[in-house]
């Protein structure tokens, strides 16, 4: 699986398991069949889940005039999943992280969601940095 494909599965089992509480593995297997399961896949989620205080702790500091909770639920699994990337996985250049948030957003929410995401991602790297 490619990794661009793993962050579109990663997000989408993120999300169902910010919005119907399931547990992750189960969010997992939903959007990739066992034969498709990844490595990459299950590391982005299952580290995502796994951090996910600290994860909406540094989105927090960055949020503007608004809640975490307040956020489309796309848009924080997009969020988390990006800060996550950024923070945790080492090999994986920012920029890249940045890229492909962006376009998650512009594939699964809409245009104003992209730019608000870069602008709470570009406030993270700074942090990181």
């Amino acid at each position: 699986m490619k990794r661009r494909t793993a962050r579109e599965k990663a997000l989408q089992a993120l999300f169902q398991y910010d919005l119907g509480q399931i547990d992750p593995v189960e969010a997992i297997q939903n959007v990739a069949p066992q034969q498709e399961m990844d490595g990459f896949l299950k590391q982005l989620v299952l580290g995502t889940v796994e951090h996910k205080e600290e994860i909406d702790q540094m989105i927090r500091t960055h949020l503007e005039k608004w809640t975490l909770e307040r956020v489309a639920t796309v848009d924080r699994s997009i969020l988390r999943l990006a800060v996550y990337e950024m923070k945790y996985e080492n090999d994986i250049p920012t920029n890249v992280t940045l890229n492909e948030a962006i376009e998650l957003a512009k594939k699964f929410s809409d245009e104003q969601s992209s730019r608000f995401i870069n602008g709470v991602l570009s406030k993270v790297v700074m942090e990181l940095s």
